[in-house]
């Protein structure tokens, strides 16, 4: 591949037209004085009021280097060279232009000459693609009395940091570091979960952005904000606290003065100035769960203060200011909450940029064992008393955790609550066996809920008719038998299962028709009551 040398003309390192200019060190001149360095063009670019030098400069590579073609660009900074706008662009507007050969050429790309602005102009340009290649770098010769004198020195810069094992494995152990802090150390091993936490560095870590976390009661909304707000602090500068509030609990016409604040005298019972949730989360982070639990004039007045950094005070007359960043949780579906006309569309696009939806523990059974020593390692710290199972009890308790049909209403909530309560129990801080038994009976007995009518009628119902008939005449059945259990006789029972088709039939039976339809499963009303 042919190689060629793309860089700016030194306007006083590269100068000099007396013969002693060879006696000194010019860095684009010795780029050309390296045995091991061959070009076969030089791309030079030179304001146009240094034409002059940019030749003698062109004329002395070709003496160095005959093989080497030297191609003059006029590039104009206009008056301020250390203009980054202009500078950046002008050189920008020539790379978009230059024809570049990759499969044919090699460029590299020297950043020893011109102004620092043009130096990081061109940086920032070889990052972005624009401008392709290897960054070089010249330097003089080391400073000395020698016997021979070493020649320049040259250092080429590869911005491709996956070819630096060395750099690539200090980013790698560091992005690993980030998404086990976002994890609290738990070595969680679903992978949905963990590309979801991959994505959230990210997006932590380069926006300032609302974010919204979704997903059931107790998948661990709370827990996820606070450990980003603790992130963005330590990496990303944020200056102020984290404020978290549960907008289900701010009800009535105490939720603006909470959120927004108020001024004395504004309402009965505002004694002082309050400044509300949102100033005290300037240059900070708010974490707003259950966003969907807002009033419709507290969302108007979040989407002001997200879009303006302003907002009102409950009774002011002049706008306050809070730079905060915002992550809001909720468990319910906004989209449909917009459509029953109870949350803002205008705020649901605002809040939707980044949107996570957090999955449930009943999703994640593979990640229950690293939970559970999570928890028990959590009970340990807020408590002082070391807690473990014996592996009996462990493979107890994850065999009934990690089944299919365990439900986890409550998700993490439960778990916490059932190690906390396996711990406080055990004897000697060693839980056993019949202390699992005991707490799944525990978490059985509260999962249980009012069965409804049509499950109640389910029972009643042989479980080999209903394992032989297709789930819609199954669903059918069960309602038909409800309907049956709680009517005083055949015909009532008949009117209210044929109410909508019994005005359409010039004779009704309702009774004869239900009884038919029940004799068709070997069933009696009777048998029902």
């Amino acid at each position: 591949m042919k190689r060629v040398l793309i860089g700016l003309l030194g306007t006083k390192m590269d100068g000099g037209t007396e013969a002693w200019r060879w006696d000194r060190w010019r860095p684009t001149v010795s780029l050309f004085q390296h045995e091991d360095l061959a070009w076969d063009r030089m791309e030079l670019l030179a304001e146009p009021s240094f034409n002059i030098l940019a030749k003698q400069v062109a004329d002395d590579i070709r003496m160095v280097s005959p093989e080497t073609s030297v191609e003059l660009h006029r590039t104009d900074f206009g008056k301020d060279p250390w203009d980054l706008e202009k500078v950046y662009s002008v050189l920008h507007d020539w790379s978009r232009g230059y024809r570049f050969d990759p499969e044919n050429e090699e460029y590299f790309i020297h950043i020893t000459t011109g102004t620092h602005i043009a130096q990081i102009s061109l940086f920032l340009l070889n990052e972005a693609g624009t401008l392709p290649g290897k960054l070089i770098q010249s330097s003089p010769p080391p400073s000395g009395k020698f016997r021979n004198p070493p020649p320049p020195r040259y250092a080429v810069i590869d911005l491709d940091l996956s070819k630096y094992d060395q750099l690539s494995t200090r980013f790698e152990r560091e992005q690993t570091e980030v998404l086990d802090f976002l994890k609290s150390g738990i070595a969680t091993r679903n992978p949905t979960f963990n590309r979801l936490i991959e994505r959230i560095e990210q997006v932590a870590m380069r926006s300032k952005a609302p974010m919204l976390l979704t997903g059931p009661t107790g998948a661990g909304k709370s827990h996820l904000a606070k450990r980003i707000y603790d992130l963005r602090k330590q990496r990303a500068g944020l200056r102020g606290g984290f404020v978290e509030v549960n907008c289900a609990t701010l009800t009535g016409d105490t939720a603006a003065s909470a959120l927004f604040g108020h001024v004395r005298g504004s309402f009965t019972g505002a004694q002082k100035d309050r400044p509300g949730l949102l100033r005290e989360a300037d240059g900070g982070l708010l974490f707003l769960d259950e966003i969907g639990e807002l009033g419709l004039d507290e969302q108007a007045m979040l989407l002001r203060a997200l879009e303006d950094k302003t907002f009102l005070p409950v009774g002011a007359d002049r706008a306050v200011t809070s730079d905060f960043q915002l992550i809001a949780g909720t468990n319910k579906d906004l989209r449909a909450e917009v459509a029953a006309g109870t949350f803002r569309e205008d705020l649901l696009a605002r809040i939707h940029l980044w949107t996570f939806a957090l999955p449930g523990l009943a999703e994640r059974r593979e990640d229950i064992g690293p939970n559970l020593e999570f928890e028990l390692e959590k009970y340990h710290r807020n408590h002082g008393r070391a807690v473990s199972l014996n592996k009996e009890a462990r493979t107890h308790f994850l065999k009934f955790a990690e089944a299919v049909d365990t439900p986890w209403r409550g998700n993490f909530r439960d778990l916490n609550a059932a190690v906390t309560r396996m711990a406080t129990l055990a004897p000697r801080g060693r839980i056993r066996p019949e202390d699992v038994a005991e707490e799944i009976t525990r978490l059985k007995e509260s999962w249980q809920r009012p069965e409804r009518g049509c499950e109640v009628a389910r029972h009643r119902l042989p479980d080999d008719l209903l394992e032989t008939i297709d789930p819609f005449d199954r669903v059918q059945l069960c309602y038909v038998a409800e309907v049956c259990m709680r009517s005083k006789n055949l015909s009532d029972a008949g009117r209210e299962i044929f109410s909508v088709s019994r005005g359409k039939r010039a004779v009704t039976n309702d009774a004869d028709r239900l009884k038919k339809y029940l004799a068709r499963f070997g069933l009696c009303f009777d048998d029902l009551r």
